[in-house]
């Protein structure tokens, strides 16, 4: 089982003490990239929920840069020690309760006297507050752990809060703080820290709410940034908290309110200035190493660098992607900046040029809700073990699911990033073809007060393994003015189908198939031929294996075209809802197709009788087939009731979806697997080749099955695996209803046949009872239904006499 497609921002990142490596935390694991190539050499597995904070122990001595020493703390309740020189997990501390944030003073204050007894290291964390009462609304508190001893101090809590707060350390190790709504709240840490040390508190107050601070490296001065993109500087804060007795004789003379400008209230500060550049939200505050200068960023994707005597600015780098975080390496040679589209970029410091980029699978393309457009956001690879995946920025990414790492990024139009800017154009469908060297994409520009609108196609070519993909054409309007609603690739000719909402479907040739090395020779697309049906909405498309047939969708008819001709060949029955996929599953006869609505379905068809040959009442969401065999994959929402009884166990708190694994002879699943977040999420076989599995014989590619969720975090796993089937089966009947259920017609008359299967246990949303002449209902219903052939040969034994011996 192979997972990936993890959030690489989701907390602060540390650097090693010479530089050299980058720990991030990635879902309830810590891995470890390399600064120099960029590429993952480690992982620290342990924890069972998400880490929320990783904390290298620096180095007291040049010679101790080598040692490799780290803490972690989870949601799991726990905080762990670890060697990440050989991922060995050293010590362990159950707190047994959340833990949302992690800072540890000790290690940067520690005494620099070897003579001196060594004192005990104590964390201070955000935790859950898991001995409240019923009412109360306070469920988060700032404690006090004794790392050396293994247990919490005591009864200490600095204060609690409703949310779960964000601990910032300053870089002296002196004083910790937090923003919390309209002010920061900052505690002096004691030089010598105990069980029982007793911690000073001020408040600095702002009519803003605030996200974000930051320390001086050696002064008394605190920033904090608000939603509104201001930038706060408090100067010489505590000085009548935190400073000694002898110097609180002048206590009453700086109170007064016009020697303390931009204070408010009684804060403990001499003075507070306030800047304004950015035009949302600041998420990034720190320092230089020097203190001389103060960096701020946000949602702008613009690191601003001020000078903060004089308050004059410059912006740095254009990131291109909001910030979300900064930390900076031991040596202050390295910078990491984690963007909010889930990729660190690592800087030169202090020239601010960047190095080279760490970047996860990014996040969903967001789509307005007033706009019902059709989207295939995410397109499948198998042979190379890609998905392409239509992202924000208009963007299409590339990312390899095997190796957890970015291929490439195809930007399918220009925009320059501009948060404030509203969404006017959104990449809404991937297409790729079978052997990964071309790529199509759908972008609609969004109409404004329902004026304007346009739907552009374009195809793209790449002839490296790399997957650098170049635009080789571009269609305005398509389809006139309906929309595209699926797209498909011929299996081994450089043919699309492309089919459309306004009643029609076009096939797209290649007017080029001669290559000069590794590139097209300028290969252009152009429209082959024009199909429709009864004027009816084409809602999806489909080639066969050989490529000798395209099925396309007619609404809730399946046609069957001569893509070479573009002649009608027949069609197939009759939906109950609009058909919005259709798949050939693998190389047999039998195509599947779902349908949506209010009356869900997915059906299995035979081309050899032109028939349906099964059907079952499921919302599906994707549906996948098996490049070689008969059997195919189905993502399903779980209904309501079967929702509701999965939400009141533990283990499967959150499902909401099931994987369905079909073989092409009988509606029973093979195996049935409960996933979350499935809404918005996507499956796909995979192809992958490791002759030391144990899994594969005759140098056989192992066909895996990847489930990609809401979140774009995938799981890779082999589904024929009976280990897994055992551990997470799931009974059919609890979400499942077979078409074949109700008794009428023959059944009525003569009992069901052994082929059917009937499962007593399953009931119809509208289940027929026999009546007293039972030979009326004996032909109702659609024709496609009739069990002809069953019916026919077990009527007909019952007249022929069998012969024993063969006819000569």
């Amino acid at each position: 089982m192979i997972r990936g497609g993890r959030s690489l921002v989701s907390s602060l990142p540390a650097f090693s003490n010479d530089g050299k490596k980058l720990l991030v935390c990635t879902a309830s694991t810590v891995s470890i990239f390399s600064t120099f190539t960029g590429l993952q050499i480690g992982e620290l597995e342990g924890h069972t929920a998400l880490v929320t904070s990783v904390i290298v122990v620096p180095a007291t001595t040049p010679a101790s840069k080598i040692l490799c020493y780290c803490w972690t703390a989870s949601l799991d309740g726990t905080i762990r020690y670890w060697d990440f020189s050989v991922a060995e997990l050293m010590k362990t501390i159950n707190i047994k309760t959340p833990i949302h944030s992690m800072v540890i003073p000790g290690l940067v204050s520690q005494p620099l006297e070897s003579s001196e007894k060594s004192m005990d290291v104590f964390a201070y964390i955000s935790s859950q507050d898991i001995k409240q009462k019923d009412g109360q609304t306070l469920s988060w508190q700032i404690q006090k752990c004794n790392l050396t001893k293994s247990r919490l101090a005591g009864g200490v809590i600095l204060t609690k809060s409703k949310k779960p707060q964000l601990i910032t350390l300053s870089p002296s190790g002196k004083y910790i703080g937090f923003c919390e709504n309209h002010k920061i709240r900052i505690w002096e840490v004691q030089t010598k820290d105990s069980d029982h040390a007793i911690h000073r508190t001020i408040r600095l107050h702002h009519t803003k709410k605030l996200n974000i601070l930051a320390f001086h490296p050696t002064e008394r001065i605190v920033a904090a940034g608000d939603v509104t993109g201001r930038i706060l500087i408090w100067r010489h804060f505590g000085e009548r908290t935190f400073s000694v007795p002898d110097k609180l004789e002048n206590r009453e003379v700086i109170k007064d309110a016009e020697e303390r400008p931009g204070v408010r209230g009684d804060d403990d500060a001499d003075l507070c200035t306030t800047w304004h550049w950015h035009s949302a939200e600041v998420r990034v505050l720190f320092f230089s190493s020097d203190g001389a200068y103060l960096y701020s960023g946000g949602r702008e994707g613009v690191l601003v660098r001020w000078q903060l005597d004089t308050g004059k600015r410059n912006t740095q780098s254009r990131i291109g992607s909001p910030l979300s975080y900064f930390t900076n390496s031991p040596d202050h040679s390295l910078s990491s900046v984690s963007c909010a589209d889930n990729r660190l970029q690592l800087l030169e410091m202090p020239s601010m040029k960047m190095l080279r980029s760490i970047s996860g699978i990014k996040p969903h393309n967001s789509v307005p809700e007033r706009y019902n457009l059709p989207c295939s956001d995410a397109a499948f690879d198998s042979t190379a073990g890609l998905v392409a995946i239509c992202t924000e920025n208009y963007c299409v990414q590339l990312f390899s699911m095997l190796d957890d790492r970015e291929i490439s990024l195809v930007q399918v139009c220009e925009r320059n990033h501009q948060p404030v800017d509203e969404v006017t154009v959104i990449v809404n469908m991937v297409a790729l073809s079978p052997d990964g060297c071309t790529m199509s994409t759908v972008e609609t520009r969004l109409p404004e007060e329902g004026i304007g609108g346009l739907v552009c196609l374009k195809f793209w070519t790449s002839g490296s393994q790399n997957k650098d993909f170049s635009l080789s054409t571009v269609i305005y309007e398509p389809h006139r003015d309906g929309g595209v609603s699926a797209i498909t690739f011929h299996p081994t000719r450089n043919m699309a189908v492309s089919s459309s909402y306004g009643a029609e479907f076009k096939i797209w040739a290649c007017n080029s198939d001669v290559q000069h090395g590794d590139q097209m020779n300028n290969a252009g697309w152009t429209c082959h031929a024009v199909g429709s049906y009864k004027k009816k909405p084409m809602t999806a498309a489909a080639f066969s294996a050989d490529g000798s047939v395209l099925a396309v969708a007619a609404e809730r008819v399946i046609t069957l075209w001569d893509p070479d001709r573009n002649v009608l060949v027949a069609t197939i029955g009759e939906s109950f809802e609009p058909i919005s996929c259709l798949s050939f599953i693998g190389k047999s006869e039998y195509l599947v197709s779902s349908s949506q609505g209010s009356n869900p379905q997915v059906s299995v068809w035979s081309m050899s009788k032109l028939s349906i040959s099964w059907s079952c009442k499921i919302h599906a969401k994707a549906v996948s087939c098996a490049m070689d065999g008969s059997s195919f994959a189905i993502l399903a929402l779980l209904p309501d009731s079967a929702r509701s009884k999965a939400s009141n166990e533990a283990s499967l708190n959150s499902v909401d979806g099931v994987i369905l694994l079909y073989n092409v002879e009988t509606p029973v699943p093979l195996a049935t697997w409960l996933v979350k977040k499935a809404q918005g999420g996507g499956i796909g076989f995979i192809l992958r080749s490791d002759k030391s599995e144990e899994d594969l014989t005759d140098g056989k590619r192992l066909q895996m099955l990847c489930y990609i969720n809401s979140d774009h975090e995938y799981v890779l796993f082999d589904p024929y695996s009976q280990q897994l089937h055992d551990q997470t089966i799931i009974q059919r009947h609890k979400f499942l209803q077979s078409d074949e259920i109700g008794r009428s017609g023959y059944a009525s008359m003569y009992g069901e046949l052994p082929e059917f299967h009937q499962n007593p246990n399953q009931t119809s949303a509208a289940t027929s009872v026999p009546s007293g002449r039972p030979w009326e209902t004996l032909c109702s219903g659609p024709s496609y239904a009739l069990p002809l052939s069953e019916l026919c040969s077990k009527f007909l034994e019952t007249f022929l006499e069998k012969r024993m011996t063969p006819v000569e």
